[in-house]
């Protein structure tokens, strides 16, 4: 199988190295729409222009399987993108809600959700844990991680001073879920904030479950071809990757 793995910049990447190491593909297509990321800050119409432009990018390509890994595209522009594509496409937060479900066995567990601004305000991530049964959810906006992140801060004074400015009022959960595939490059960060006793919930392995349940799919014998697209720069987009999934 072809897929094409679609982001609102680099973030994305978090979740084509699972794919990569969990070997699921033939071939991965990925695309970050660079010049234009954030899409965290910006409100709906413009998410789902931007996700229909992106979407026209990928029919260039015979994918089988679209996954939108941007979890603010996923919240917003899910179904307007399924409604003008021939090919299936699966969003992050749907994968999301299912390895919560999975690892958090009681409905009273505390679960923190973390996301952009744009993901946390259309509440995706909270109403389908709610039908899940899940009562104890706190959700939490933090954009600042994004810029963070694409400027290569993974760790330091900066990265802290940014989660004491978020955290400093939360008591720590029984699960995290990394709502933004910006996060899981902080992940190690995030999880040592709490003492390293919370669930963290990762959009790449979460992504992986889902495709394993629904898809059926398995591991293939050999490691998939990689092409990685950007609307700006994508020089530094190939480097990015490079460095991240050791290719």
């Amino acid at each position: 199988m072809r897929v094409g793995v679609f982001d609102s910049g680099i973030g994305g990447l978090s979740v084509v190295k699972s794919l990569k190491e969990h070997q699921l593909f033939h071939e991965i297509i990925y695309f970050g729409d660079t010049a234009r990321v954030p899409y965290g800050v910006k409100d709906k119409n413009t998410i789902v222009r931007y996700s229909l432009e992106a979407l026209e990018f990928f029919k260039n390509f015979d994918i089988d399987l679209l996954i939108v890994a941007c979890n603010t595209v996923s919240a917003y522009a899910l179904d307007e993108m399924k409604a003008q594509a021939d090919f299936d496409i699966v969003g992050v937060v749907e994968a999301g809600v299912l390895a919560t479900k999975n690892a958090l066995k009681n409905l009273n567990s505390e679960v923190l959700i973390l996301g952009t601004n744009a993901t946390i305000r259309s509440q995706a991530y909270k109403l389908a844990l709610k039908k899940e049964g899940f009562t104890n959810l706190t959700s939490r906006a933090t954009g600042l991680f994004v810029p963070l992140v694409e400027e290569g801060i993974f760790s330091g004074d900066i990265l802290t001073s940014t989660m004491k400015h978020y955290f400093w009022d939360l008591k720590t959960p029984d699960a995290i879920i990394l709502g933004c595939t910006h996060f899981p490059l902080i992940e190690k960060e995030i999880s040592s904030y709490f003492k390293n006793t919370s669930r963290m919930i990762h959009s790449g392995e979460a992504m992986v479950e889902y495709l394993h349940v629904k898809y059926n799919l398995t591991s293939l014998s050999k490691e998939c071809d990689m092409k990685f697209f950007a609307s700006e720069n994508p020089e530094a987009l190939k480097k990015i990757a490079h460095k991240w999934l050791a290719i």
